[in-house]
């Protein structure tokens, strides 16, 4: 079913004295009046779930309330849950927990997970541990990169398809900054430590809204067809247009935090510039279907199998 949004710049009180207040032109919006947990009614589920549609991230301040097993049971509401990483032994079936106290691995553009098929539909992270200073999250609207397209590009690029793969020389690049850090080494070797490609077309069709997003992010490896040259060209000319500031907003977060994205239809880029202070947010993640291009092909496996990481079947039953 496609859902048809309201794009009008509002601000909008629901019944419940939910509030959602846009913060960015383009992407992201406070939500106020929510307490999260699974036994949110219906309605407000309904009311949250629209406006991650809507404005792609949204933000909830004050949920100092939430722990692990209250965590699980909001983003239960939204779907159903993939386990914690595809590659990553993160010791919880459920919650991918990202420490650092020296840099970040997530510190480039990507969207989560594309080197497999079903790409993840929502990203609930919330904020546990938060340095005084810097460690923001930027998101980036990929609707609307690719809606700003002129016609000529869009032409081309609703026939591009791109290998994503976790096995790329993108995630040396924390490496070339702490060479000699065992820590980095170890977790790099660990992400990679089961491979995975996957051919996503670059405009993929979102399931639940019609909308059209360009699927990029530093999981590519190479455009189908093209050589390494001409690949970079086009993917850095796309890429360019998805990160443009206009296109974008950062969260600075407080403990408590909670960030939701839709993954579909954003990028992010966790910013790495707090020094060695402490830095802890923990993500649960929902499942989503295979992408499927603009004359309706589905994404195509060709190494891996990613059916332990996400339960497609279950988003059809």
């Amino acid at each position: 079913m496609t859902l048809q949004l309201d794009q009008q710049p509002t601000t909008a009180s629901a019944p419940g004295d939910v509030q959602v207040h846009r913060v960015g032109g383009r992407i992201g919006a406070r939500i106020e009046g929510v307490r999260l947990s699974g036994d949110l009614d219906d309605a407000t589920v309904q009311q949250v779930r629209a406006a991650i549609l809507r404005h792609k991230v949204v933000f909830l301040r004050g949920q100092h309330h939430l722990d692990d097993e209250g965590h699980i049971a909001f983003a239960e509401r939204l779907g159903t849950l993939t386990t914690a990483h595809p590659t990553v032994n993160t010791g919880s079936e459920r919650i991918y927990t990202l420490s650092a106290n020296k840099g970040m691995a997530a510190n480039s553009w990507h969207t989560d997970v594309t080197f497999v098929d079903r790409v993840p539909a929502f990203s609930v992270l919330r904020g546990v541990t938060i340095p005084p200073y810097g460690g923001t999250t930027v998101w980036a609207n990929t609707v609307d990169a690719y809606e700003r397209l002129p016609q000529s590009l869009k032409a081309l690029v609703e026939n591009l398809w791109a290998v994503h793969t976790n096995d790329h020389d993108y995630a040396d690049r924390d490496l070339t900054e702490h060479h000699d850090d065992a820590v980095a080494v170890a977790r790099r070797a660990e992400f990679r430590r089961t491979r995975y490609e996957t051919a996503h077309p670059v405009v993929r069709v979102h399931p639940e809204t019609g909308e059209r997003a360009l699927l990029l992010g530093h999981f590519v490896k190479q455009l189908v067809g093209h050589n390494q040259l001409e690949s970079s060209i086009l993917f850095n000319l796309l890429q360019n247009r998805v990160t443009r500031l206009e296109n974008t907003v950062r969260w600075t977060w407080a403990e408590g935090d909670v960030a939701i994205w839709d993954n579909r239809a954003t990028q992010h880029y966790a910013v790495a510039d707090f020094g060695e202070e402490p830095r802890e947010v923990r993500r649960i993640t929902v499942a989503g279907d295979v992408p499927v291009s603009v004359d309706g092909r589905r994404s195509e496996v060709l190494v891996g199998d990613a059916s332990g990481f996400a339960d497609i079947d279950a988003l059809i039953s």
